[in-house]
Order: C-alpha cells, then sequence, then structure tokens
C-alpha cells in the first residue's frame, strides 16, 4: 500500500502557499519518473509562445496527460524539477499559482526550480520534470 507523507515542520518557513513541500516521504513498490514536460503539444507546437504563465500552465498540463498514461495519479507526484530560462523573480508567483491551481487541494510535492540559460527548443520557457510514487 502506498504511503505518502508531506511535512511541514515549525523550523522550516511554509511552502505551501509557494506551491511546495519542504519534506516528502513516500512508501510504495512503483517509482515512475517523468521525463521534463513543456508546454508542446503532441505534434510539438508550442503552446503560449513567449507567454511565461501560459507555458507553465502547458507544462504542468502535460505532466498531468503523462501521469495519467503511467496509471497514476496527481496525487502521487512526490517530486517536481522546474527548469526556467532566464529566471526572473516574478515567475515565482507564476510558477506558484500555476502549481497550486494544478494540484489544488492536494498537498504539493517537493519541489525544486533552476534558472538555465536555454531548453531543447529555443521557444521553451520551463520544462517540468516529476518523481510520482504508486503501489
Amino acid at each position: 500500500m502506498i504511503n505518502i507523507e508531506h511535512l511541514a515542520p515549525d523550523t522550516i518557513f511554509d511552502s505551501k502557499p509557494y506551491g511546495f513541500s519542504q519534506i516528502v516521504i513516500s512508501r510504495g513498490s512503483r517509482l515512475i519518473h517523468i521525463s521534463g514536460q513543456t508546454s508542446n503539444d503532441k505534434d510539438l507546437n508550442i503552446i503560449g509562445e513567449g507567454d511565461f504563465a501560459a507555458q507553465a500552465k502547458g507544462a504542468f498540463d502535460n505532466v498531468g496527460l503523462a501521469i495519467a498514461a503511467a496509471g497514476a495519479e496527481i496525487g502521487n507526484i512526490v517530486r517536481l524539477n522546474i527548469f526556467v530560462v532566464d529566471y526572473k523573480l516574478e515567475y515565482l508567483d507564476i510558477i506558484g499559482k500555476a502549481t497550486t491551481d494544478f494540484f489544488g487541494e492536494l498537498a504539493p510535492p517537493a519541489s525544486t526550480m533552476v534558472g538555465v540559460q536555454a531548453l531543447a527548443l529555443p521557444p521553451l520557457l520551463i520544462e517540468i520534470e516529476a518523481t510520482a510514487v504508486t503501489d
């Protein structure tokens, strides 16, 4: 049986408003690794070219499609790595909103955001990797 526990110790800042959990403990028998998802549709067309918020939503939408294809649910995600081209501080609120919109009332996973110079295709602004655990 899968067991995922989200910890929010009072010795570390409250990260939930920013769309991530400080600590996630998982116990399960099936680990799912999802490659970096961007805002491409299935034909590689970029959704939201030049629009960071639209690309963040599109990347999360694709994470959702990938999780479903693996036979899991959004609540099974325990880790995100978010890569942002030419990171700017104003992106933090956009990513936080996209993350909280995606996870809704679920506890968000542990997460790391990294500013990068570029992604695989020049118009891409954000890429999201996910790890999930199921039984």
